[in-house]
C-alpha cells in the first residue's frame, strides 16, 4: 500500500502491481523500438502516456495540451570517419567517437593544433584555471574526465571524491566553446567516467539530437569527442610525452596547459533532419489558483534501435532506464488524483515525462526555458530515473549532501517509513548533474533525484546500463518500487499541502538564480 503519512498515517492508496508491470512491459517492448526521439517508438510512447493521463483524469498541462513541442535537429554523423594525428589513424567507435551539435552538413578539423589542457576547467571559486596563459582559439583540446578532487581524493580540492559539475562531459564541451576551441576530445577512463567505453560508444554514435538556437548552434564547439585511454597514451607518446605523468601534474594546482606540437585531422559529415519531439505534461490542479506548482517527473526516452558491427539490429529497450520511472509517475498520478477527488491539494502538481534526456537533458532544457508556469512559481522538481525493481531495502539513496532543504524532506519521510538515507555510494559519478532535474536546477528550482541503477543489482551497470540487455523481466519482485513510491508519495504530498519553499543550502549558481526570483 502507498501510505501518504504526510497527510495521515491511516490515509492509504493501493499500489496496482499488475498495472505497473503492464506499463513497463509495454513501454519497454520491442514494438516501441527503444523509445528514441523522432522515431515510430516516440509516437507510440506519446499516445500511451497521453491516453494514460486522460484515463487517470488529469488535465492537459501545457497551454491546453498534454504535449509540449520540442524543436530538435537530428544529427547523424557518417560512421566512416577517421581521426588522423601525425601519421596515426584511429577508427570511429572502437577508438574514438565524434559528433557535433552544430546544424551544418560537415565539420572539419584541418591541421588543428592539439593542446592538452588538463581537466579543461575554469573555476574561479576553486582558484583553478586550466586555460590560463594559453589561447586555444581554433585548436583542438584534449581533456581529462571528472575533476582534480576525484583524481587526488583530497577533500580540500573541489569536493574530493564527489564529482562537481566541472567534472561532467557537458561542462568540458561548454567551457571549450567559451574558449573558442574547434574541437574537444575527452580521455575515457572507466573509474573517473563511472562507465565503460561501451556506454560512450552507444551514447555518442548513431543519431544524436540537439535543441536549435537562433544561430544554428554555431556557438557550440565544433567537434565533441572522446578517445580511448590507450589512444590518449599513443598520442602523448608520439609527442614524446608521458600521459600518466601529465595526468598527475594536471591534478595539482598551478598546472599549465601543454602544446603537443601535433595536428589533428577529422572530417565529420552529417545527415540533418529538422523535426519536433515532445514532452508530456499533465496537471492535477490545486486549490491555490496556480500560484505554486510541483513537478513529478520521469523521462520517457531511451537509445532506440541501432545496428551492431555485423549489421544486426539491436533494440535498447530501457526497461529500468527509464520505463520503470515512467510507470512510477503514472502510479503516483493515479493515486494523487484519487486523493484529490476527495480533498484537493493546495498546490498544483504537474506530472511530466520529457524527451531526449539521454542526449543531454534536451527536453528538460526546453521545458526549463519555456515552462507552462514561471520557474519562480515551481516549488520543487522530483525526478525518478530508474527504480529498484527488486526486493525492498531499509535505505534510500541520497544524491548530494548539504545542497538543498529537500534533503530534510527525504530524511524525515524515510524515518517515518523506518528507512534511512544512505549517501550516494558513487559520488564520483556526478549523478546530481546527469538527469532532468539538473536543467531545472539551473533555473533555480531545487530537486530530488530518485535513482536505483545498480545498488540492488550489481550486474546492472556492467551489463545492462545503456545496453540491449536492459529488458523487462517478469521475475522482478517490485518490492523496491512499492516502497519507493510510498516514500516519494509522502514527500510529494507534504510539499503539495505545504506553504514552505525548500531553499538551496550551499552557495551556488542555483541558489543565486533562485534569489533573482525572490525565493
Amino acid at each position: 500500500m502507498l501510505a501518504f503519512s504526510a497527510i495521515s498515517q491511516q490515509d492509504e492508496f493501493s499500489f496496482d502491481a499488475v498495472q505497473y508491470r503492464q506499463d513497463v512491459r509495454v513501454l519497454a517492448s520491442d514494438k516501441f523500438g527503444g523509445r528514441a526521439p523522432l522515431s515510430a517508438g516516440e509516437a507510440l510512447t506519446l499516445d500511451y502516456l497521453v491516453n494514460s493521463f486522460k484515463k487517470i483524469g488529469l488535465e492537459p498541462g501545457y497551454k491546453g495540451s498534454y504535449l509540449q513541442a520540442v524543436p530538435l535537429a537530428e544529427i547523424r554523423a557518417d560512421v566512416d570517419m577517421t581521426l588522423s594525428i601525425e601519421g596515426m589513424t584511429f577508427s570511429q567507435g572502437d577508438q574514438f567517437t565524434a559528433r557535433t551539435q552544430r546544424i551544418v552538413d560537415q565539420v572539419e578539423l584541418k591541421n588543428s593544433e592539439l593542446v592538452f589542457v588538463g581537466y579543461g576547467i575554469n573555476a574561479p571559486e576553486y582558484a583553478w584555471d586550466d586555460y590560463q596563459g594559453i589561447d586555444v582559439k581554433g585548436k583542438t583540446v584534449i581533456v581529462l574526465v571528472n575533476d582534480p578532487g576525484f583524481a587526488t581524493q583530497d577533500d580540500g580540492l573541489f569536493k574530493g571524491n564527489a564529482m562537481t559539475y566541472y567534472g561532467r562531459w557537458t561542462y568540458k564541451y561548454e567551457e571549450a566553446a567559451r574558449q573558442g576551441a574547434a574541437g574537444v576530445f575527452i580521455v575515457h577512463e572507466t573509474a573517473p567516467a563511472a562507465y565503460g567505453w561501451g556506454v560512450v560508444q552507444n551514447s555518442n554514435t548513431g543519431s544524436k539530437f540537439t535543441l536549435i538556437d537562433d544561430n544554428n548552434n554555431m556557438g557550440q564547439v565544433g567537434v565533441m569527442g572522446w578517445v580511448q585511454h590507450d589512444v590518449a597514451k599513443q598520442i602523448f607518446a608520439k609527442a614524446d610525452l608521458n600521459y600518466e605523468t601529465l595526468k598527475l601534474a594536471a591534478s595539482k594546482p598551478g598546472f599549465e596547459a601543454v602544446d603537443l606540437n601535433m595536428k589533428a585531422n577529422l572530417l565529420l559529415k552529417n545527415t540533418l533532419v529538422m523535426a519536433e519531439s515532445f514532452n508530456v505534461v499533465a496537471k492535477l490542479p490545486g486549490s491555490n489558483k496556480g500560484d505554486e506548482t510541483l513537478v513529478m517527473h520521469a523521462h520517457w526516452d531511451h537509445l532506440g534501435t541501432k545496428l551492431d558491427a555485423q549489421g544486426n539490429k539491436q533494440i535498447f529497450n530501457g526497461a529500468v532506464d527509464n520505463a520503470s520511472g515512467v510507470a512510477g509517475v503514472l502510479a503516483l498520478a493515479k493515486a494523487f488524483k484519487a486523493k484529490a477527488d476527495k480533498m484537493p491539494f493546495r498546490r498544483d502538481i504537474l506530472f511530466t515525462s520529457f524527451t531526449a534526456e539521454e542526449t543531454g537533458l534536451i527536453g528538460a532544457q526546453h521545458f526549463a526555458q519555456n515552462p507552462p508556469v514561471a520557474t519562480k512559481n515551481i516549488v520543487a522538481f522530483l525526478n525518478i530515473d530508474g527504480m529498484n525493481v527488486n526486493d525492498g531495502v531499509d535505505y534510500i539513496l541520497g544524491y548530494g549532501q548539504g545542497v538543498s532543504e529537500l534533503e530534510n524532506y527525504l530524511k524525515e519521510a524515510s524515518a517515518t517509513l523506518k528507512r534511512h538515507v544512505k549517501a550516494d555510494p558513487r559520488p564520483q559519478n556526478g549523478l546530481m548533474y546527469r538527469s532532468d532535474h539538473f536543467a531545472l536546477a539551473q533555473q533555480g528550482v531545487p530537486g530530488l533525484l530518485f535513482m536505483s541503477l545498480g545498488d540492488t543489482d550489481p550486474d546492472y551497470i556492467a551489463h545492462k546500463y545503456h545496453k540491449g540487455q536492459d529488458d523487462y523481466d517478469n521475475t522482478w519482485s517490485l518490492g523496491g518500487v512499492r516502497q519507493d513510491l510510498q516514500l516519494i508519495g509522502d514527500i510529494l504530498a507534504r510539499l503539495a499541502n505545504d506553504q514552505a519553499w525548500p531553499r538551496w543550502l550551499e552557495d551556488s549558481d542555483f541558489k543565486a538564480r533562485r534569489a533573482e526570483d525572490g525565493r
